[in-house]
């Protein structure tokens, strides 16, 4: 006799009901998980305890803008550089307090380069004045990404919420995070190993339609007599607009960073990343889409939920000591 048969619906119902709630409690048990843990995380999470967060976080970034042009592309880079070490739990923000925690900022990746970590704390000083011990850094870290790439003419997107913050930082990890010099195939293997795929890379990279670089990172490097750390535009045509134009500078080899150019000229391009670059310069829409969905997927990566981490009173120190 089938299964169907010898149960009745009722019964059947409250059986899968059951399961759903175990599965359900066994998910929430746990602390560090893979990028199918987004699941656990909604775009409704502050709804009731703090609804207001998105439009504190808005207004902040709203205000740096005004005197600081880059600051949208510089905090959706701090975003990026969170989640590709131990996921997005916030570690990036944590100063020095040695021999405790060693700070991720001055790993070559980030050290006089990540910035925006001021309005960061602004933000965090404004939603604890509205919801104290309600949102977590590394939730900060998503919302005011998606903000940035809205007030810059990019796409919105939902963000799924409810991290928590971390209390350790992945030296080691850090000192992995992708460089400007890196070939497509280790690239590409910095991003599979985060389960993200080649059309994820193709669209991070074209979070550079915005921003500036430091020269001494350029395939063209500084010219006579500039400094090192001199800023370059990464999209000469609208340095400050989100948009799809940075694939057409690509193609016509004006990418300024060597890690940009390589999804052309790399031997593996052609079979992999070519075709996603003149997809993209084809269709801004396109381009939007598929950012929003890498976004999405990114923020998924190992988020600390349930009683895992902790909210941090103050983004840049754990909460176990007194300051």
């Amino acid at each position: 006799m089938a299964a169907s048969s010898r149960f009745p619906l009722a019964a059947r119902c409250s059986l899968l009901l059951t399961a759903a709630l175990v599965l359900a409690l066994s998910l929430g048990a746990h602390g560090h998980a893979g990028a199918d843990a987004g699941a656990r995380l909604s775009s409704s999470f502050y709804d009731d305890s703090c609804p207001g967060a998105g439009d504190i976080v808005r207004r902040v970034i709203q205000k740096a803008r005004v005197a600081d042009a880059r600051i949208p592309a510089s905090l959706i880079r701090l975003h990026f550089h969170d989640c590709f070490v131990q996921g997005c739990d916030g570690s990036l923000l944590l100063d020095n307090d040695l021999p405790a925690i060693m700070t991720e900022k001055e790993v070559p990746a980030n050290d006089r380069s990540a910035r925006g970590f001021k309005v960061v704390d602004d933000i965090k000083r404004a939603l604890e004045n509205a919801c104290p011990g309600i949102v977590s850094c590394a939730d900060i870290l998503a919302l005011a990404s998606e903000i940035s790439v809205e007030l810059a003419g990019g796409p919105r997107w939902s963000v799924p919420l409810g991290r928590r913050d971390g209390t350790t930082t992945n030296i080691e990890s850090a000192n992995n995070l992708p460089s400007p010099f890196d070939s497509l195939e280790t690239l590409q293997e910095k991003f599979k190993n985060l389960g993200l795929d080649d059309t994820d890379l193709v669209a991070f990279q074209g979070a550079h339609t915005f921003g500036r670089a430091q020269c001494q990172f350029t395939q063209r490097n500084c010219s006579a007599g500039q400094d090192d750390e001199t800023l370059v535009n990464l999209d000469t045509v609208t340095p400050d607009v989100f948009d799809n134009k940075y694939y057409g500078n690509l193609l016509r080899g004006r990418a300024p960073l060597p890690s940009d150019q390589v999804m052309l000229s790399d031997p593996v391009a052609a079979a992999t990343t070519a075709r996603i670059v003149r997809r993209f310069s084809g269709s801004e829409k396109d381009f939007f889409k598929n950012f929003a969905a890498s976004m999405v997927k990114m923020g998924n990566i190992s988020p600390l939920t349930g009683r895992a981490g902790e909210i941090r009173n103050n983004c840049r120190r754990v909460n176990r000591k007194p300051y």
